[in-house]
């Protein structure tokens, strides 16, 4: 199954000031790339990346960030990089793109952020996860706030590290004293948990007020958006995951979170299925159960069948993506989250965004609030606690499959894992 990765943030390379003639600018760093100017070849990149000042175009992006890469500007090796990693500009190829970043990483904080996600991922190396613990906080030191909450979510669930609180804690901090969004949720998580409810409730509202927000987010929103809806959504729920939950009106299942690492979104939402089951273990550790190797999609059959090598008793259920059977998939969710059990979804994102049009996401729905018809779901590709609130229109367009398994043969259904009640 193609499974859609946490989003790294683009690089931002430094830009020349836009005077009021942006033409005229852009014509400068012509000149001056054009004579050399690593500086400039730089600042282009970005400019025909983003179409600011010149009509947006891939391969002028390229040209100019290869030019100033193959001079040695750290930021435009992790520009370079970043588009080998992430595929959609040139050909996917992660062992090119961890060159870059290894080149570029004691440099640039950017570098050493997505060298850490490849360490951390086996993207274009073998897997490595205090090596990659180690480049964030590098990266930390230098200001980089997503990598300083990435490594305080590595070290508060313990994936491939012993949980070390008071280190997450302090990584958290970091990312919020550098107003990194997702590290304003996970502090304000942590908050939550020790009864700070105050500071926590602070924290969200900062994380809220960073990119715009509305009533529910979209569940496929670039990581900085989607922290800022969490903060809005975490607020929301603050009181509700305090009160036991009244069947048919509101229910929620606390659920441990695992943040998902790049392309590890199935693995990642079973191992925390499984944590809440009494399971011991963490999404690498899960992947690892399962024959595909790491940093590649997961058939849901292997997921099924790890699930049984931990003693567990999971059962796949499918419904039609029509609206029948989306009225029974969601009895069956009601039905089980107020017996208190999450439900393992998978969802389908289309757009021209993801290589080859489309992405598939494994993330779990963890409750309901039956008056307003959200649902909540615990994201592994988002910040911890992962919860989101999702409307009922979104969940029906986004809860689709056709690639989750090799036995579906490709036919689009809405498939989820239960816990077989014995």
């Amino acid at each position: 199954m193609k499974i859609i990765s946490q989003l790294i943030p683009a690089l931002l390379l430094a830009v020349a000031p836009v005077r009021a003639d942006d033409t005229q600018v852009v014509n400068d760093l012509l000149a001056k790339a054009a004579g050399g100017d690593v500086a400039a070849q730089a600042a282009l990149a970005v400019r025909y990346r983003d179409g600011k000042g010149v009509a947006k175009d891939d391969a002028e992006a390229m040209k100019w960030a290869h030019r100033a890469a193959d001079a040695g500007n750290a930021d435009a090796q992790d520009f370079v990089g970043f588009a080998y990693l992430r595929g959609a500009v040139v050909k996917r190829n992660p062992t090119v793109a961890f060159g870059y970043f290894k080149a570029a990483a004691e440099k640039s904080a950017a570098a050493a952020f997505n060298l850490g996600q490849c360490y951390f991922g086996a993207q274009g190396t073998e897997q490595d996860i205090p090596k990659a613990l180690e480049w964030w906080k590098k990266a930390a030191e230098r200001g980089h706030g997503r990598a300083a909450s990435t490594a305080a979510m590595g070290y508060y669930s313990g994936e491939g590290v012993p949980a070390d609180a008071a280190l997450a804690r302090k990584l958290a901090e970091r990312a919020a004293e550098l107003n990194d969004p997702s590290g304003l949720v996970v502090l304000g998580e942590m908050q939550f948990q020790a009864g700070e409810l105050d500071a926590a409730k602070a924290n969200w509202t900062r994380a809220s007020k960073l990119h715009p927000t509305t009533a529910t987010g979209h569940p496929a929103q670039p990581s900085g958006n989607a922290s800022a809806q969490q903060g809005a959504d975490l607020l929301k729920l603050s009181d509700y995951r305090r009160r036991k939950g009244e069947p048919g009106k509101f229910a929620f299942v606390q659920m441990p979170h695992i943040n998902q690492g790049y392309n590890n979104c199935g693995a990642s939402a079973c191992a925390t299925f499984a944590r809440f089951q009494g399971a011991k273990l963490g999404g690498w550790d899960f992947k690892k159960l399962c024959p595909s190797p790491l940093g590649t999609g997961t058939d849901w059959w292997h997921l099924l069948d790890a699930s049984a090598k931990l003693g567990q008793r999971w059962k796949l259920v499918t419904y039609t993506p029509d609206d029948a059977g989306f009225d029974e998939a969601t009895t069956l969710l009601k039905k089980e989250l107020d017996a208190g059990r999450p439900v393992v979804v998978d969802f389908k994102y289309i757009g021209p965004q993801y290589p080859g049009g489309f992405a598939g996401h494994t993330l779990s729905v963890c409750g309901y609030l039956a008056a307003e018809n959200l649902y909540v779901l615990c994201n592994p590709a988002v910040a911890s606690p992962g919860l989101q609130l999702i409307t009922a229109a979104d969940l029906k367009n986004f809860w689709r499959s056709d690639y989750y398994g090799s036995r579906a043969k490709a036919v689009l259904s809405r498939p989820a894992f239960v816990i077989e009640k014995q």
